[in-house]
């Protein structure tokens, strides 16, 4: 089992920037992937990142890719997402996510079986 608490979130001003983080605690391997998504008011959960634990490759969706970045230092139990530039379309609760195997292009909410609590993200404009 893999649990996940995601935190960071808040208000900023458009052009600005946020970290979030996303302490992963359980079994990890290094087959596992993290994966960031959000949840605007009215709107489906979408794919935003995805981070291979082990190789620390990335995918972003066309959305926030150049603005956004997800990554691990130092083999800590913690995944980030910066993100800078921020738009209003960036407003929305961010969840972080784990699946145990596969490729980090899978990008449905179906992909992966574990899931931290949101974060609001709010931009301001």
């Amino acid at each position: 089992q893999v649990a996940l608490v995601a935190s960071g979130g808040g208000l900023v001003q458009a052009g600005g920037s946020l970290r979030l983080s996303c302490v992963v605690s359980g079994r990890t391997f290094s087959t596992y992937v993290v994966g960031w998504f959000r949840q605007a008011p009215g709107k489906e959960r979408e794919f935003v990142a995805a981070m291979n634990w082990g190789t620390l490759n990335t995918f972003y969706a066309d959305s926030v890719k150049g603005r956004f970045t997800t990554l691990r230092f130092n083999a800590k139990n913690t995944v980030y997402l910066q993100m800078n530039s921020l738009i209003p379309e960036d407003t929305a609760v961010y969840y972080c996510a784990a699946r145990s195997f596969g490729d980090i292009y899978r990008t449905l909410t179906s992909d992966y079986p574990y899931w931290g609590q949101g974060t609001q993200v709010t931009v301001s404009s």
